[in-house]
């Protein structure tokens, strides 16, 4: 039950987060609607952003959607577990939040476009939950890829913050950090709503 495991409502400490593998989970190698790379190198020519924003299925289906998308994949981001399995991330003790990794074309789709998509497609004032999806792993979050682009989110978060107050919402609960690790869900998480 929900109240029944303190992992819903609070990171782990490094003791009590599980020990995770050092072997990759096996998941996709195409995205099933794009038909291209869900995993890197990428073009030099493209950017990468990590957002989580509740549940992944859906998340990942308005970034796939977007013109100037190269590839979107679903994992999991933010936590200490390496390699996690879907079952030990819904423990709540390994620390991350579904995300989705975004690969893009900066040309063709710019970063403020992206994060509007990420502010008015979930209710980032909520903490540890989207909705009836209560726990860490849906915890909002944005990870970057360089420090350019943490102050571009930092001041994103800062523009939507303002306008979330003079419309009487409350404060953005929204996690912002430097990416360290996106490890791929399984394969049948990835595309999961095309699937």
């Amino acid at each position: 039950m929900y109240f029944d495991n303190p992992f819903k409502t609070r990171l782990p400490e490094s003791h009590e987060a599980l020990p995770g593998r050092f072997e990759k989970i096996q998941t996709s190698q195409l995205h099933s609607v794009l038909n291209t790379p869900l995993h890197p190198p990428f073009s030099d020519n493209f950017k990468k952003l990590v957002v989580g924003m509740g549940c992944f299925w859906g998340a990942e289906r308005l970034f796939w959607q977007i013109e100037g998308v190269y590839s979107t994949a679903v994992g999991y981001s933010g936590g200490q577990t390496p390699n996690p399995t879907y079952e030990e991330v819904c423990s709540g003790r390994t620390g991350h939040t579904e995300s989705v990794l975004i690969v893009y074309n900066p040309i063709i789709v710019s970063l403020d476009k992206l994060l509007s998509i990420f502010w008015e497609e979930h209710n980032p004032t909520q903490h540890m939950r989207q909705g009836n999806d209560k726990g860490t792993q849906y915890r909002s979050a944005l990870f970057a890829f360089d420090e350019k682009q943490l102050k571009e989110l930092n001041n994103s978060a800062e523009l939507y913050q303002e306008a979330l107050t003079n419309s009487g919402y409350s404060k953005i609960q929204t996690e912002i950090n430097m990416h360290s690790h996106f490890y791929y869900a399984e394969a049948y998480h990835q595309q999961y709503l095309h699937k």
